[in-house]
């Protein structure tokens, strides 16, 4: 047998394939539908990217101002087919010369629950010890206002907007205010003061605004600002644009606050470490006029703590009176700390039950931390 020079080419998978040959108009369909493909493509990596923009104000119906949001604001050509634009309106920019293509479905908002952590909290009054006073405060200014609202329009007086809950940290004041929201089955909308303050200008006042707005939609409702001082501090004769930020947040909280009456379904509960460094107009009458000191617990508190944390443990042989006198100066989130240090000191030695021993253990223990914690207030003598 010959050789040709060349090896005989086996039948493989393509050769199988191009058996089943295309018609003419088949082939030029298929190429029809990739070129399509292809040219739709080559469009969109052509395209330039739009820039998503806020109406200010529109002048002589072919301009308009708009903000941007890094919070610059130009004056911009509308196109004849963006249809008709009017301030406030969210549109989208030609990226070039800023002229508006066209406007989006809805209004620009802020959406304020991206901020906020909105609950219906299930804390009941029985859960907080050591705190009779303040809760019959609470109860006093917010709960009975809510639920019997009657009483105080037929002795013709105006009762608290909202309180002020002030102490050391841990005492139970985010407690008490989750206490009452559950009392009085409200929406509970916490908030933490740093976050209403915002990068750019106009913005922290646009959250405080849409805030209350949020608050009014989901009544009866309670707005809860924890560390009221990082937004509400005394104010001082600053240059800079940060503090003037903060300061223009502050008056429309405040503006928030006499906005809406007394008997409306929002109440509001303020809370702060450093009740000292507050500005006055928070606390004038007609605002957060109500102060209640949550102060750290007594021995007789401390107990009452205690039982509610340990009502689930088991125990053995355990004085409850004796660990209440141990634990001088604690605050009721120590003291729930050292339930649980308690609990770990009997898991690691196999135990399914808590003894004396192992609370003051506990309470060492915790008291060791809360000392470390505090060092730094001794560091420079």
């Amino acid at each position: 047998m010959k050789k040709t020079g060349a090896e005989p080419k086996k039948e493989g998978i393509d050769d199988i394939t191009y058996n089943f040959k295309l018609t003419e108009d088949e082939e030029k369909k298929i190429l029809e539908a990739k070129v399509k493909i292809l040219q739709e493509q080559l469009r969109l990596l052509k395209s330039p990217p739009l820039i998503l923009a806020e109406v200010k104000e529109v002048l002589n119906n072919d301009e308009a101002v708009v903000k941007l949001e890094n919070g610059n604001q130009f004056l911009v050509k509308i196109s004849l087919d963006a249809g008709k634009i009017e301030p406030g309106d969210s549109v989208f920019l030609e990226q070039k010369n800023l002229s508006v293509v066209r406007k989006t479905t809805a209004k620009k908002s802020f959406n304020v629950e991206q901020f906020v952590i909105i609950e219906k909290p299930k804390v009941s009054w029985e859960s907080i010890g050591g705190l009779d006073e303040q809760i019959k405060e609470v109860q006093e200014v917010i709960e009975l206002p809510l639920k019997k609202p009657n009483l105080f329009k037929d002795l013709g007086i105006q009762p608290p907007k909202g309180v002020l809950l002030y102490g050391p940290p841990g005492t139970g004041k985010t407690l008490l205010a989750k206490a009452v929201a559950a009392s009085t089955k409200s929406t509970f909308i916490e908030i933490v003061a740093s976050e209403l303050v915002q990068k750019f200008i106009g913005e922290g006042a646009k959250l405080v605004k849409e805030l209350f707005k949020l608050a009014r939609e989901k009544s009866p409702s309670i707005i809860f600002i924890d560390e009221l001082d990082a937004l509400a501090a005394r104010r001082i004769d600053v240059g800079t644009s940060g503090e003037r930020e903060v300061q223009r947040t502050f008056m429309q909280l405040l503006a928030e606050i006499d906005g809406f009456k007394p008997l409306s379904k929002v109440k509001i509960i303020g809370c702060t470490n450093r009740i000292d460094i507050l500005d006055p107009a928070i606390l004038r009458p007609g605002r957060l006029d109500r102060l209640i000191e949550v102060p750290l617990p007594n021995e007789k508190g401390r107990l009452e703590i205690l039982k509610i944390h340990t009502s689930k443990m088991k125990m053995k042989n355990v004085d409850l009176k004796k660990i209440s006198k141990a634990t001088n100066g604690f605050s009721g989130a120590e003291l729930k700390s050292v339930c649980t240090e308690a609990g770990y000191f009997a898991i690691r030695e196999n135990r399914n039950y808590v003894t004396e021993e192992d609370f003051k253990k506990a309470v060492k223990k915790v008291k060791k931390e809360t000392e470390e914690d505090n060092s730094y207030k001794t560091m420079f003598g």
